[in-house]
């Protein structure tokens, strides 16, 4: 028998290496890709009500501010600014007196600032209402603006005499409310319309709607120009928590405490209709009608959320 030659057997190796590296790499494939199979989950489903499940919390709607209350009767906007989603509501409420009382609605301005910037903290069961203006009609009459406007909009020929207090129906918003209401009040002994009923107008009837939304637990009017704070009532007296309101504003604040307005009388007014509803509300009167005095209102605000936090 014939031999094989050595170039033979060479190419027989060779071939029988090159079988088994493809073997061997045929064999690592195919394992790689068995590992990289997902194995089915074969574990049976079994349903039990008495398992608790997760459920999975929404992120809490965001009040885009300022929302509209009410619009007047020159269909201007009735605007209120919402901070906080605490059970307890706190309402401001600047310019209720438009034109004539303009520092009041800076002064609400500079509260909604504050509170934006974070200079002002509300405490997390407290949800706060600043309406900057209630008669945004007596507003635009004196400063040309709806809605924010600089002190160098207002118009200083029409300061004074009481021009722009009233609304465009040329009624006095704060006789237009359920507190011994009668059509013609007095202002300084004045004579001055209060409507055809309690909430006729449409500016007092959004306060109105806003309280029974919210039921808070105090409102605070921003007015000028008497330099103090005066309590609130009706018929039935002064509430406890009204003086107690009081008190924690004025000293805070640096102003004349008052518990009874005795001036002249007065009926149908805001802070009176919410006495009657046994809701602590307040006047914070300003000293001048040109000056916003927030420093002094940054604190006695603080003192009033402080007053109302919950331990």
């Amino acid at each position: 028998m014939k031999k094989p030659s050595t170039k033979q057997k060479q190419s027989e190796l060779t071939l029988i290496i090159t079988l088994l590296v493809l073997l061997s790499v045929t064999l690592l494939l195919g394992l790689y890709l068995w590992l990289r199979t997902p194995v089915p989950d074969t574990t049976p489903v079994v349903e039990n009500e008495n398992i608790a499940t997760t459920t999975i919390e929404l992120p809490p709607v965001v009040i885009k501010n300022p929302k509209e209350i009410g619009r007047s009767i020159q269909n201007h906007k009735i605007e209120s600014y919402t901070f906080g989603s605490g059970e307890e509501t706190i309402i401001f409420v600047g310019g209720i007196h438009g034109g004539y009382e303009w520092n009041s609605t800076l002064l609400a301005y500079s509260f909604i600032d504050a509170v934006e910037s974070g200079e002002i903290t509300i405490r997390a069961n407290l949800r706060i209402e600043v309406i900057p203006t209630l008669n945004p009609d007596g507003l635009y009459d004196v400063t040309g603006k709806e809605g924010r406007f600089a002190i160098t909009d207002v118009d200083d020929s029409k300061q004074g005499s009481g021009y722009g207090r009233l609304n465009a129906a040329s009624v006095d918003l704060n006789r237009n409310f359920a507190c011994k209401w009668q059509p013609t009040s007095t202002w300084r002994g004045n004579a001055v319309s209060a409507g055809t009923a309690p909430f006729s107008e449409p500016e007092s009837l959004a306060l109105k709607k806003l309280v029974e939304a919210t039921s808070p637990k105090a409102v605070i009017f921003w007015h000028s120009q008497a330099g103090a704070i005066y309590a609130s009532e009706c018929e039935n007296g002064v509430l406890p928590s009204t003086i107690t309101l009081m008190n924690t504003y004025a000293t805070a604040g640096g102003y004349k405490a008052v518990p009874v307005f005795d001036a002249y009388p007065i009926t149908g007014d805001a802070e009176g209709w919410l006495a009657t509803l046994n809701i602590p509300a307040i006047t914070v009167e300003l000293t001048t009608h040109d000056t916003v005095e927030w420093p002094q209102n940054k604190r006695a605000v603080e003192a009033v959320l402080e007053l109302y936090k919950k331990n």
